[in-house]
């Protein structure tokens, strides 16, 4: 289904039938990405005494137990609740889910031991354009990043001058196919997470993050309607599900 959009004086047409998924579904065992050195999650029938949430082995209906963590096990977009003493609810936060973004391609700078997403990278590949969201695939872009195990991968970070230029610039929405944007041993500094919500300065109440998702190879980078579509928990993160559709004309 076509249909002609205006957004922010904007007119463009896109095809809604056909969406291109950058989620990494929530699944039981060890097909599911891990970080922070957790455990996978489970998902699990429910059991009593004489009753099992299972119709394979002879239950009613299929009625089970998801055990995970948002931010360990797959897709999922924070608000600056993640890192305030006040747990400031994505549910709450987030109140728009349309917004004109932007895929780039990055491959991370090494440094020592790191490797790092550099302003002047993101400076190259935006060329000027400030858009609400920008979506970040990391190289390589191997397929196993949608059942990783992170922890202790020291994986790429983004450098904190490059967090401080998405704010300045108006970028609200950062999506990337990490398990963040900070490095994954900091001593809990977190200078991506504060530079980008602005939390020593005036905190971007509206502004997320979204993590661990995935690009695939056959979209290009360039410029795309993103609906960022999050799971109502009132927690500081929550499963989400951004969707793009390609612009016509």
């Amino acid at each position: 289904m076509k249909a002609h959009i205006t957004h922010n004086n904007q007119t463009f047409t896109v095809d809604f039938s056909m969406p291109i998924d950058l989620s990494i579904p929530l699944c039981d065992g060890s097909t599911n990405p891990v970080a922070w050195y957790l455990d996978r999650p489970k998902i699990t029938p429910v059991k009593t005494d004489n009753w099992i949430g299972s119709v394979s082995e002879g239950g009613d209906v299929n009625f089970n137990t998801i055990t995970f963590n948002p931010h360990a096990h797959g897709t999922h977009t924070e608000s600056v609740g993640h890192i305030t003493e006040k747990v400031h609810s994505i549910n709450k936060s987030l109140t728009q889910f349309f917004f004109l973004a932007e895929v780039i391609t990055v491959a991370p700078e090494q440094r020592g031991e790191d490797y790092v997403i550099s302003k002047k990278q993101i400076d190259y590949d935006l060329k000027g354009k400030s858009p609400e969201a920008l979506i970040i695939r990391t190289l390589p872009n191997t397929s196993d990043k949608k059942s990783k195990e992170w922890s202790h991968t020291n994986w790429p970070y983004i450098e904190e001058e490059a967090m401080v230029r998405f704010r300045e610039s108006g970028i609200k929405h950062l999506l990337i196919d990490l398990p963040s944007v900070d490095r994954e041993k900091d001593d809990g500094e977190l200078k991506a997470h504060r530079a980008f919500w602005d939390v020593d300065g005036s905190i971007r109440m509206d502004a997320t993050i979204t993590e661990m998702i995935y690009v695939p190879h056959k979209i290009i980078d360039g410029t795309y309607l993103l609906n960022l579509q999050i799971a109502p928990f009132e927690n500081d993160a929550t499963p989400s599900k951004p969707i793009l559709y390609k612009i016509e004309g």
